[in-house]
């Protein structure tokens, strides 16, 4: 049973039918309305799941994800799309949302769909404790330094902001240099499977991590494309590479 979940949705009768079943699987429910006050309430009390609608009023769902994403905790997403926005559902998962549900959908299908993230984030959080344990020290690689105990990485010595995605992505792939991984495969390690629409969100979370931690993205001495496979970390260090 999880703690609570934050149903954010404005549809009203939809979000109590969706509150009627997750009970079930949750001690506490919450419903708000709108994007400002769901922020609010999330960082208020940091709920173990949301389900969000993108198309609320005022701040919407994209904007709420995104800034859910900038906190210190990371809160698994669901969220609730409209049909044929398929932009808005590559741009979420982009944003960091795990899982995506188009209206109307079944009840049944939100908490069958609600319970996977669940699994997938606990079994992240086994497999993470297990690796962690006796691999808790610092990882260095030229200029770049990772403290996986406390979550910090910087450049030179100044620290670099990342996302928990993008820290997780990022040491997945120093504790393996040299090792070439395929996108299904850096899916299933480090977002705890592979789901359609999630193939892009790789590529968006590499570039992203380059622009932070390559003192030129275009020719990255970290992170290496290995055209027509995927990706892998120098495993030299860090020394340049065309």
């Amino acid at each position: 049973m999880l703690d609570s979940i934050l149903i954010v949705e404005d549809q009203r009768d939809l979000a109590e039918l969706a509150a009627l079943h997750l009970a079930d699987i949750a001690h506490h429910v919450r419903i708000c309305g709108d994007g400002v006050a769901a922020l609010k309430l999330a960082q208020a009390e940091p709920p173990d799941l949301v389900i969000l609608d993108l198309g609320l009023p005022g701040l919407d769902g994209l904007e709420v994800c995104r800034r859910l994403r900038t906190g210190p905790r990371y809160i698994p997403i669901l969220m609730l799309t409209a049909r044929g926005s398929d932009a808005e559902r590559v741009l979420g998962l982009e944003l960091g949302a795990d899982d995506y549900l188009v209206k109307p959908f079944n009840v049944m299908e939100l908490v069958a769909r609600a319970k996977a993230i669940v699994r997938r984030m606990e079994g992240l959080a086994r497999g993470r404790a297990g690796d962690d344990a006796p691999r808790a020290e610092t990882l260095h690689a030229g200029a770049l330094t990772i403290e996986p105990a406390q979550r910090r990485v910087a450049i030179g010595g100044a620290e670099v902001a990342l996302t928990a995605k993008e820290f997780d992505l990022l040491l997945h792939f120093a504790r393996h240099p040299g090792r070439v991984y395929t996108r299904g495969q850096l899916l299933d390690a480090v977002w705890g499977g592979a789901h359609d629409g999630y193939a892009h969100t790789v590529n968006s979370h590499i570039n992203r991590l380059r622009s932070k931690i390559e003192s030129d993205p275009a020719q990255p001495r970290y992170i290496l494309t290995v055209w027509g496979v995927g990706y892998k970390f120098a495993d030299d260090g860090g020394a340049a590479s065309a």
